[in-house]
C-alpha cells in the first residue's frame, strides 16, 4: 500500500495515499476532526451514509461505529488533514465552564461544509508538516485549542459531544446488534459499546438470539449483502465494503457456502 503519514504531534498528522481503495471499520477513542485537500470518503453509519470530498470538514464523535471508505479521485491522492481532540484536554478545557452535557450525544457525523474559519485553521499546519525538528508542543495545543473554539462558536451544540465524558453505559443488546451487525468489529468492541464485559455480552447475546455471536453476525452480513445484489443491483465487489467482509474473496466463499451459488450469479 503506497501510503503515508506525517505527524506533527501524536494528535495531528497528515494522511496521503495513492492506491484504488482504503477501507477500515473504526471506533475511535476520542473525537477526529477531518479537513479534506483531495480525493473522496464514504463513510458507513448504522442507517446512514456521507459522502465528503475536497474542502469539507467533519467532526467523527469518538465510540461511535463507522466503515471509512477512502478513494484518491480525479488524478489526485487521498489526503486529509485529521486532528485527534482527546479526551483529557477536553476535560481540561470544559472543566473551568459550568456545561452539563444533555444526555447522550447524538449518534451521527457533524458536517460543517467548507466553513472559512476551520479552513483557515486547519490550512495554516500545512508547513509545519515539513519541519524536521520537532513541532513545539505549545504551539500543537494552541492549534488543538483554536480548533476547538471555532467549534464552539459555529456550532453551539457541539458541547453536548465534547463534553460528555462517560463511556457508554448498559444499552439495549438486541437493538443495538440490530443496527450495527455489518461492522466487523472485535466481540470485545461490541461488548463494550453496549455497557457490558465480554462474558456478559456472549451470555446475554446467546440468550436474546439463541446463537453464538460469530454465526449470528456471519449471517446477517450475508443476507444483507444478497439483499442488496437483489435489491439494487449492487455489485459484489461493492458490497463486500459495506457489509463487514475483510475482502473480496473472503465474502465470495461464504456468500457460496451459505447460499450454495457465488454472488456474481446474482449480479448476473
Amino acid at each position: 500500500m503506497n501510503f503515508q503519514t506525517k505527524y506533527i504531534t501524536p494528535d495531528i498528522k497528515l494522511s496521503c495515499y495513492e492506491d484504488s481503495l482504503f477501507k477500515t471499520e473504526v471506533v475511535f477513542e476520542h473525537h477526529m476532526l477531518v479537513w479534506f485537500i483531495s480525493g473522496e470518503t464514504k463513510i458507513i453509519q448504522a442507517g446512514t451514509s456521507y459522502l465528503f470530498g475536497p474542502g469539507d470538514i467533519f467532526l467523527i464523535p469518538r465510540n461511535q461505529l463507522a466503515t471509512v471508505i477512502n478513494y484518491p479521485k480525479d488524478g489526485l491522492p487521498h489526503k486529509t488533514v485529521a486532528m485527534h481532540l482527546s479526551v483529557e484536554r477536553l476535560k481540561e478545557l470544559y472543566g473551568g465552564l459550568s456545561l452539563k452535557p444533555k444526555g447522550t450525544p447524538p449518534q451521527k457525523i457533524c458536517c460543517f461544509g467548507h466553513h472559512p474559519l476551520l479552513q483557515s485553521c486547519m490550512a495554516s499546519l500545512i508547513p509545519y508538516f515539513d519541519m524536521q525538528d520537532n513541532f513545539p508542543e505549545n504551539i500543537a495545543s494552541l492549534k488543538i485549542n483554536e480548533a476547538i473554539s471555532i467549534l464552539r462558536i459555529i456550532d453551539p451544540a457541539i458541547d453536548d459531544i465534547l463534553s460528555h465524558f462517560d463511556d457508554p453505559g448498559k444499552i439495549d443488546l438486541v437493538d443495538f446488534m440490530e443496527k450495527n451487525f455489518m461492522f466487523n468489529m472485535p466481540l470485545e468492541k461490541f461488548a463494550y459499546l453496549t455497557g457490558r464485559s465480554l462474558s456478559t455480552f456472549n451470555r446475554d447475546f446467546r440468550k436474546k438470539f439463541n446463537a453464538l455471536p460469530r454465526h449470528w453476525l456471519t449471517e446477517k452480513r450475508l443476507e444483507l449483502a444478497h439483499y442488496q445484489i437483489t435489491q439494487y443491483k449492487k455489485k459484489p465487489a461493492e458490497v463486500y465494503l459495506e457489509t463487514g467482509f475483510e475482502d473480496l474473496s473472503h465474502f465470495s466463499f461464504s456468500f457460496k457456502k451459505h447460499f450454495g451459488y457465488a454472488p456474481t450469479n446474482l449480479s448476473k
